[in-house]
């Protein structure tokens, strides 16, 4: 009689493992010869400078609301 096999052998463990490194190697040369990350950093930059000119444009509502609550609230 035969043993059932049961698990995983050596051999498909090893071929997975070079296929997780061959797949890690191109993701890896990808994103850095394409320049994702100099895209993302100019991405992140954008949302600073947006995010300040959006602040100073509450701000100057907030003050001409002030402005004219103080001139008509009393």
């Amino acid at each position: 009689m035969f043993k059932s096999e049961k698990g995983i052998t050596l051999v498909a463990l090893v071929i997975t493992i070079v296929i997780l490194i061959i797949l890690a190697t191109v993701s890896i040369s990808f994103a850095v010869n394409d320049g994702l990350f100099t895209r993302a950093q100019e991405g992140a930059d954008m949302y600073v400078e947006e995010a300040e000119q959006e602040q100073s444009t509450l701000n100057l509502i907030d003050s001409s609301f002030a402005n004219l609550m103080g001139k008509y609230g009393d």
